[in-house]
């Protein structure tokens, strides 16, 4: 039996900066990931053209000033390996492997309510008693792989994109089929066709993408940010999404300006890059009217650049822009220009069965030697239900969030004392520079954890009342915007056996670090202690 203050799940970039800020408050704390290096979702995610979509000098930590002095990124956005190195560089610089048991996942955790302590145990056996348990275990990280009938009987390679070869997969001269035209598939397809003989994209529902623009940062940007990075980090905390567009939020609505201004402002947009587009006026994830304005836009963005008619079409999306995340690309559209890519919509012809040599949709057969499934992810919730976590009278986490992820404030759950999830449903999170939401988190549950010492208390957890409270906010706020109105991963809709319900917490950045504020000025309202030592149900 290990013992420690604190057992942190998952070594990505919320473990590593929890471990850091835990181990600088004197806490004896310990990572245990099921992978065999740092890095969460940029270790398994190395998929051809994986990149993030958040400009990389505002994707990175801003608790260390002189780690923020010293890396120097190479492209607007970081490419998967850029990011993985520097996951790296920062456990070398903080001396954090010290402290992360590698190659260990978790099976179980169960409180003991008596003793105020939780007890961990790994798939292998060993177990681990600790005070607290994080659950740092990423909003995108547990592939989703539907049930496709015959899959096994396919003898040909079969990847999937969250899942990735350490070494890197060579496709040239063969024959390549990808199932998934979310962010994913929009980031491979244009690499895999570069190498492939043919390739084959099996599409359910069309994405909207917008194109990142991505090309080499100069010496004199890299500088200028550095030279102002607390003006870029203030700028980036009072953002609805926690980051900092080219352009400016435009505040006016699509209705107070004529049509030629309003393509002037979309193009404007479109060539800056980046998700910044959303931001092209106020009401686009407001008013459905005004969302159809700017999918329009995109759509014959995409109707230009796609000459084949019928292609076109198909790449079109039906549902309104930004219901779900909006993708950013490279070459993406332009990809199917190539006399070695087809599109085969599996929308109203779904796929039947898998083959040994490829697989049919609608008595066609289609052959290849490799298949890449760009699928997606159990998005939120798929890590933490993953463990049997037992809080008091042996309740299952994952028999809760069956029925929808119940929480208070995204960080803590009623019934489970002395746990915390990082960016975990009912929070910003996915909605937001993940990175800033992190920042966020860990020093609000860092604070937590040391205001508990100081007051010798045993354990802390969400009351129902605020937990109920706390959910009828989130699904209110939602209910103002667009993001309900399509089937999204935000819905859990990817996943046929979750239930439907819009996780992230869809008021911004700002407003949201204030409730958290709040709640911390008020005595943790929201919140019942229990001092050290003590069982007693009187709080």
């Amino acid at each position: 039996m290990i013992k420690k203050d604190v057992i942190v799940v998952g070594a990505g970039f919320a473990g590593m900066q929890l471990l850091h800020h835990l181990r600088r408050e004197g806490f004896n704390a310990l990572i245990l990931e099921s992978a065999s290096e740092v890095g969460g979702t940029w270790f398994h995610n190395r998929y051809p053209g994986c990149r993030c979509d958040v400009e990389s000098m505002q994707y990175s930590y801003q608790f260390d000033k002189e780690l923020e002095q010293e890396w120097k990124w190479t492209e607007l956005y970081p490419s998967q390996p850029e990011i993985l190195e520097y996951a790296k560089h920062v456990a070398s610089r903080f001396d954090l492997k010290k402290d992360i048991q590698f190659n260990t996942r978790v099976q179980s955790a169960e409180y003991r309510k008596n003793h105020q302590h939780w007890l961990i145990t790994t798939t292998t056996g060993e177990q681990f008693q600790a005070q607290f348990c994080i659950m740092a275990t990423g909003n995108l990280s547990v592939p989703n792989t539907p049930r496709f009938n015959g899959l096994e009987d396919f003898k040909g390679e079969v990847y999937h994109t969250a899942r990735w070869p350490e070494q890197p997969v060579d496709f040239t001269g063969k024959r390549v089929a990808v199932i998934g035209t979310g962010s994913s598939g929009i980031q491979a397809i244009p690499v895999v066709a570069e190498q492939a003989r043919q390739l084959t994209v099996f599409q359910r529902s069309a994405s909207y993408s917008l194109p990142a623009g991505n090309r080499p940062l100069s010496t004199e940007e890299i500088n200028n940010t550095r030279n102002n990075y607390q003006q870029l980090r203030d700028k980036a905390s009072q953002s609805f999404g926690g980051v900092v567009f080219k352009g400016e939020v435009n505040e006016q609505s699509v209705f107070d300006v004529s049509e030629t201004e309003q393509q002037a402002e979309f193009e404007q947009r479109w060539q800056d890059g980046g998700v910044g587009f959303t931001h092209s006026y106020s009401d686009l994830l407001l008013n459905s009217d005004a969302n159809e304005i700017a999918s329009e836009f995109i759509r014959n963005k995409i109707r230009t650049i796609v000459k084949d008619k019928t292609t076109a079409e198909l790449l079109c999306p039906t549902d309104l822009f930004a219901c779900k995340r909006p993708c950013i690309d490279t070459n993406y559209y332009d990809t199917y220009n190539r006399d070695n890519v087809s599109l085969v919509s599996i929308k109203d012809n779904p796929i039947e069965c898998f083959t040994e040599k490829g697989l049919i949709t609608d008595n066609t057969e289609y052959q290849f030697d490799a298949l890449i499934l760009a699928t997606g992810f159990d998005a939120m919730t798929g890590a933490v239900r993953n463990i049997k976590i037992e809080g008091n009278d042996q309740q299952r986490l994952d028999n809760i969030w069956s029925q929808g992820s119940d929480n208070y404030l995204g960080l803590a759950v009623h019934g489970f004392p002395n746990l915390f999830t990082v960016t975990g449903p009912g929070s910003p999170s996915v909605l937001t520079n993940v990175m800033v939401s992190i920042h966020q988190h860990v020093n609000w549950i860092t604070d937590c954890i040391s205001y508990m010492r100081t007051k010798q208390l045993g354990s802390i957890e969400a009351t129902i009342k605020a937990q109920t409270s706390w959910l009828e906010q989130v699904n209110t706020i939602a209910g103002y915007t667009l993001y309900p109105s399509c089937n999204s991963w935000y819905l859990g809709a990817n996943i046929p056996s979750k239930p439907r319900q819009f996780m992230p917490y869809a008021g911004g950045v700002p407003g949201y670090r204030q409730i958290c504020q709040s709640v911390v000025e008020n005595d943790y309202e929201g919140f019942q202690f229990q001092p050290a030592g003590s069982t007693s149900n009187d709080h």
